[in-house]
């Protein structure tokens, strides 16, 4: 059984608009990879963010669907690789 913990990280793209980047840590390897990432445009999240989050996890492991890495910010610079 692998465990995880969820951490958030966020960012301003401009003044209208956030991401939120919905990461795990294995706390078996210590390592880290991103779910998905969540926009929100004038505050507003696009519906059911978090059902879709744990659809995600449900369906298949964090570290198959998008890898592990050695810290958030390499984490998120290959999710924004992946999906840019």
């Amino acid at each position: 059984m692998t465990l995880y913990k969820t951490i958030d990280v966020w960012v301003r793209k401009d003044n209208r608009t956030v991401v939120r980047y919905r990461c795990f840590e294995s706390l078996d390897s210590g390592r880290f990879s991103v779910q998905s990432a969540d926009f929100y445009r004038d505050g507003k999240p696009s519906a059911n963010l978090d059902n879709q989050f744990v659809e995600l996890f449900t369906e298949q492991d964090p570290s198959k669907r998008s890898g592990e890495h050695a810290s958030l910010k390499a984490a998120i610079d290959a999710h924004n690789r992946e999906f840019a």
